[in-house]
């Protein structure tokens, strides 16, 4: 295989350095190491080399690999040394200043011929490239941790980067057994832009007291088939780290309300409760293990009251046979008897809403969260409002645990969890699109390998349908008045399509 860049050089050798340095040379690049820090190259190197000795102890690659790779790892004593690299990529400490002055130093030392390529997650291409003299041979390399694991890179494009640069950068990226992906030179690029609904807006909930860490994390696995919870995966990547990219993203969009941060990281990262590494994170940690309160059991209750369904719930008819699969008694009158359990299943509304305009009594009304297919989930969600009955809950409750899935109840909210989440995803990424940011292709693709999500947004909207995204934002929106919710206008035309369609079809 001919490789589009034979010698690479690697500058800042901590897990990303080490970690682009061992595809490259498991590819076949020549990889000079370089690192400010004394003996931290050549210990790099070592650990790298010690990756391989436990690929080959479990019979994964063979001794002629392990030579062959090991001997293209080399050490470079000083800058000049990375003279006849190909390509030199940058993966020092994320300050603007540095990383300028690093690579303004390293032009004069190299050939106009040389590509510059920076890892970083949060700093503009373009204001990095801005002290060269040759701009347009500088783009965004952006890989995750760990490397070799996460199969996916984002090539960025500054404004004056010229197209074969980036294109070349693709190609490469698939040389070393990676996705590459195509990002304009915005705020988080693709994964780290993409990624904001999922924990801003789990944060929100927590912020209005409508349920609590683990069963947020609980509903968004099992609902959504997310790996981890927003929380779970907080405390993994720490909020030393996770925090300042929300604020990072937040203020480059001069303060745009979808990315809005919130006080709750930025209270326990100066409390140093960051996260898994420090034993104690949004969960306590025993031997690295969360320690979470066991879910709330079902109660007991000896007699369920008829079930009367609203007729503008979401999902009807299915809801309809789960009720009769479940045995209970359902009446079909206009309004409920007044011993009726009242259910509602809205898109975007709180059930407070929805029981006064329905003229509904709000003591005897539980919302159900009907946004997916119940045959598709793991875990059914209920809401009560602040009027419900501690009866009605329970025989609520009940009944929808009698085939053994669980069953997680919540203060109102409007949207539930799942809705308010899975929106603010999809809207983030339909605004993506809007930008011009990526391709729907690559930014599914970098979602789906760079986060780990069971789909990509935007087929995450397909399968729901923007017409049902669009209405739990528009809803949203008027139960909370937050422009956060507001539809980007590219979600917005899909939506309103969807509906002209349907209608013909009708």
């Amino acid at each position: 295989m001919n490789l589009i860049y034979p010698i690479i050089g690697i500058v800042g050798t901590g897990a990303m350095g080490k970690g682009i340095a061992q595809i490259a040379a498991q590819a076949g690049s020549k990889v000079l190491l370089l690192d400010t820090q004394p003996n931290t190259a050549h210990a790099a190197k070592t650990s790298i080399m010690d990756q391989w000795q436990k690929l080959l102890a479990k019979d994964r690659v063979n001794a002629e690999q392990v030579r062959l790779w090991s001997s293209q790892l080399v050490v470079a004593d000083q800058l000049s040394n990375l003279k006849p690299a190909n390509l030199i990529i940058e993966a020092i400490v994320e300050k603007l200043e540095i990383k300028q002055a690093f690579f303004a130093e390293l032009e004069k030392l190299t050939s106009t011929q040389t590509v510059f390529a920076s890892n970083t997650s949060s700093l503009s291409i373009t204001s990095i490239a801005a002290r060269l003299n040759h701009p347009e041979r500088f783009a965004g390399f952006h890989f995750f941790n760990p490397v070799p694991l996460m199969k996916v890179v984002e090539v960025v494009a500054g404004l004056k980067t010229q197209a074969k640069i980036c294109a070349d950068l693709m190609a490469y990226a698939k040389q070393l057994g990676h996705t590459a992906v195509m990002a304009q030179d915005t705020p988080g690029f693709i994964v780290n832009h993409a990624g904001r609904g999922f924990g801003t807006e789990a944060l929100r909930i927590i912020s209005e007291s409508v349920s609590n860490f683990a069963t947020v994390d609980r509903i968004l696995k099992d609902q959504v088939g997310f790996k981890l919870g927003p929380f779970e995966l907080m405390d993994l990547t720490a909020l030393d780290v996770s925090h300042p990219v929300m604020e990072s993203i937040y203020q480059q969009y001069y303060q745009e309300p979808r990315y809005r941060p919130s006080y709750i990281t930025a209270q326990r990262l100066a409390g140093g409760v960051i996260g898994k590494k420090v034993g104690a994170g949004f969960y306590a940690y025993s031997n690295c293990v969360a320690q979470t309160e066991p879910e709330p059991s079902t109660p007991q209750v000896d007699v369920i009251p008829p079930v009367w369904v609203s007729s503008r719930a979401a999902r009807r008819a299915q809801l309809y046979e789960l009720l009769k699969k479940l045995g209970v008694t359902i009446e079909t009158a206009a309004m409920p008897s007044p011993q009726a359990l009242c259910l509602v299943a809205p898109l975007g509304f709180d059930i407070t809403t929805i029981a006064v305009v329905e003229g509904l009594d709000p003591a005897r009304t539980v919302g159900i969260d009907l946004l997916f297919d119940d045959q598709s989930t793991r875990r059914r969600v209920l809401a009560t409002n602040p009027s419900t009955r501690l009866d009605m809950q329970q025989a609520a409750h009940a009944l929808f645990a009698k085939d053994g899935k669980p069953v997680s109840v919540i203060k109102d909210s409007g949207g539930f969890v799942t809705q308010r989440v899975v929106a603010a995803i999809i809207n983030i990424a339909s605004d993506m699109c809007q930008q011009g940011i990526c391709s729907p292709h690559d930014l599914d693709i970098a979602v789906m390998l760079g986060l780990g999500y069971p789909m990509g947004p935007l087929a995450l909207g397909d399968l729901l349908g923007p017409a049902n995204i669009l209405e739990i934002l528009f809803n949203l929106q008027t139960v909370y008045g937050d422009p956060r919710y507001r539809p980007s206008p590219w979600l917005k035309r899909r939506g309103v399509l969807a509906l002209s369609l349907l209608h013909v079809e009708s």
